[in-house]
């Protein structure tokens, strides 16, 4: 089989390499200029003379250039002296980890906010550009370009020493492994529906995570619920890009061996203490995968996971999703009134194709109709305001239909 297109296989190895130098060297900012100009020479070299080991070649041009700005610093007979210190330091508790993995360890440093961790770590790792994490953030973009500037700022000031740390902080790792897949599964912003790259790289780091802590019950509830949903990528786009609901989807094309292995993970986990909000989606998305077919899904068990989610982790999202299982456990009408509660939703796309959705089923095809319609004007990607288009479009226009002008209520 041929190997990665060029362009992704440096989109792979640039946290790793970035990851390298930090763990080296230091000097995060410097680094991370060192491996952008490293990333460049390769986009310019590799064409014509691919080397046998990118990853070290990308590591030796980026260190080269990383010492090219260090000896460029007022301070360069010190900050050398620093280098070679750093460069023949040994690391025992880090030596046999993934590179990519310290880097992610590296941007959740103590001395940073929380908010600051996720943001850093998503540039850094992830791989998202400041514009795509202000939008996770729902700040502008010049304000989260500064917030990530002071971030590494921060972490060169601290002189905190950089180490692993223990299972009762890795709760910020998760959640950034979170972002990064869902931002995978679902992009927020663009033309196509997914980024299979940034949500295999969020499966990968977090089997490391899972491997380096393996009694985090909630590292493992994380690892099942990509895992299992992963496995329903193929299925969510048609083959013209256009998304395809769950109810719709050839099951056939799930991902049985990802849906196995997500089912034994959690099997395993939710006995062993009170599952945490991970473990209790990743059992959600168990029964997801496990039925047969969309009309034979337990509903019922799906409203029982929620109220426990709720309970022990509530959110706006939460009661979206919860919304949804009761309407398809009891009927629209119990559903639609949980959306009400929702005013924080207001400009997320998927509160009002949920409220579409339930209107349709309850009958109420007009204010159905509307409600797509305004969904597809706050979506952020092409398939998904493709997708609502259609299903307003599959709605008659009333107004339309007798000939009459639609009346302004609102002036």
């Amino acid at each position: 089989m041929p190997g990665p297109a060029p362009e992704d296989l440096l989109r792979e190895l640039a946290p790793q390499v970035l990851g390298a130098l930090v763990r080296r060297y230091g000097h995060f900012d410097l680094a991370e200029d060192a491996v952008q100009e490293a990333l460049l020479a390769a986009s310019r070299q590799w064409p014509a003379d691919p080397p046998a080991d990118p990853r070290a070649w990308l590591i030796a041009v980026a260190a080269r250039r990383l010492t090219d700005l260090l000896r460029a610093d007022q301070a360069r007979r010190r900050r050398e002296e620093t280098v070679f210190r750093l460069a023949h330091a040994v690391h025992p508790e880090i030596t046999d980890v993934d590179d990519s993995l310290v880097l992610l360890f590296m941007c959740c440093h103590p001395a940073l906010k929380p908010e600051a961790q996720l943001a850093l770590t998503l540039r850094a790792v992830g791989g998202l550009s400041t514009a795509e994490v202000a939008r996770a953030f729902l700040v502008p973009e010049e304000t989260m370009t500064r917030r990530i500037s002071r971030a590494k700022l921060r972490i060169k000031a601290s002189g905190l020493p950089f180490s692993l740390p223990p299972a009762a902080d890795l709760s910020v790792v998760l959640h950034v492994l979170y972002l990064m897949f869902n931002e995978g599964y679902t992009a927020t912003r663009g033309d196509a529906l997914h980024r299979p790259d940034l949500a295999a790289e969020a499966i990968r780091l977090t089997r490391l995570a899972v491997r380096l802590q393996p009694e985090h019950l909630e590292a493992a509830g994380l690892l099942a619920l990509m895992l299992l949903t992963d496995a329903r990528r193929e299925a969510r786009t048609a083959a013209d890009g256009s998304l395809v609901p769950m109810e719709s989807q050839d099951r056939s094309l799930w991902n049985a061996g990802q849906i196995a292995e997500g089912i034994a993970l959690i099997t395993a986990t939710l006995p062993r203490g009170v599952p945490g909000p991970y473990q209790l989606q990743a059992a959600i998305a168990a029964v997801h995968d496990e039925a047969p077919t969309a009309a034979q899904t337990d509903w019922p068990q799906i409203v029982a996971l929620y109220e426990l989610l709720r309970r022990r982790s509530p959110g706006p999202m939460v009661t979206l999703n919860y919304a949804v299982a009761v309407a398809m456990a009891r009927g629209p009408a119990a559903g639609l009134p949980l959306l009400d509660e929702l005013t924080a939703l207001e400009s997320d796309h998927r509160l009002h194709a949920v409220r579409a959705h339930l209107l349709e089923l309850s009958g109420d095809r007009p204010a159905a109709r509307a409600a797509f319609l305004k969904a597809a004007a706050l979506a952020g990607t092409l398939p998904q305001r493709r997708y609502l288009n259609a299903r307003a479009a599959a709605i008659p226009d009333p107004q339309a239909r007798s000939g009459r002008f639609p009346r302004l209520w609102l002036l």
